[in-house]
């Protein structure tokens, strides 16, 4: 005969708490490919903070485009959005004096430590374990930049920053196919309009 054995909520072995991570997104296509590779292993928020796209319309468009991302794709656990005021004065004002520089030159650069350091200050405020950027997808981008960049953010404001280059293994091509099957609003630039 089978005893009845009382449940003891002690024996019950909790799960691993998932580190949470910031992820600063620059538009809804590259973070498809982002989130599909980051939420097996960390409970993510985005924050939107992108001073440097021009003009108030397409910015607000890129917004859009990043809430339809996450209504459409299919994630396996909740992200949340933090949408920061527009504000291009901000963006301005860190490239002053670098207004001719070619795209991938020092003005990128700025831009890179400017959100960078926005994401990992507010990590860090908000106890997030890390932060990283969604910038790697992109061919355009120098991955070794965008990493130093949030290197030295994570310094700074003493929050760790995930390393990553996330075109490889065609993460950029992945993007793209996520965001043409979802219906998403791919844009034709950066964002910057200098000059």
């Amino acid at each position: 005969m089978k005893q009845n054995r009382q449940f003891d909520p002690a024996s019950i072995q909790a799960a691993p708490a998932r580190p949470r991570l910031l992820l600063h997104s620059c538009c809804g296509p590259c973070s498809t490919a982002v989130l599909e590779s980051l939420l097996p292993y960390f409970d993510v928020d985005i924050l939107y903070f992108n001073p440097n796209i021009r003009p108030r319309e397409e910015y607000d468009r890129r917004v859009q485009a990043q809430r339809d991302v996450l209504e459409k794709m299919p994630l396996t656990r909740p992200v949340g959005l933090f949408v920061c005021d527009y504000e291009p004065d901000v963006f301005t004002e860190a490239v002053r004096g670098l207004e001719s520089e070619p795209e991938g030159g020092a003005r990128c650069r700025v831009c890179f430590r400017l959100r960078l350091e926005e994401t990992a200050r507010r990590a860090k405020e908000a106890g997030y374990d890390a932060f990283t950027t969604t910038l790697s997808v992109s061919p355009h981008k120098n991955a070794a930049a965008l990493n130093e960049a949030g290197a030295q953010a994570s310094k700074k404001f003493g929050v760790q920053y995930l390393r990553a280059d996330f075109k490889k293994n065609n993460g950029y091509l992945r993007s793209v196919e996520l965001s043409r099957d979802l219906g998403i609003y791919r844009q034709k630039y950066c964002g910057c309009k200098p000059g």
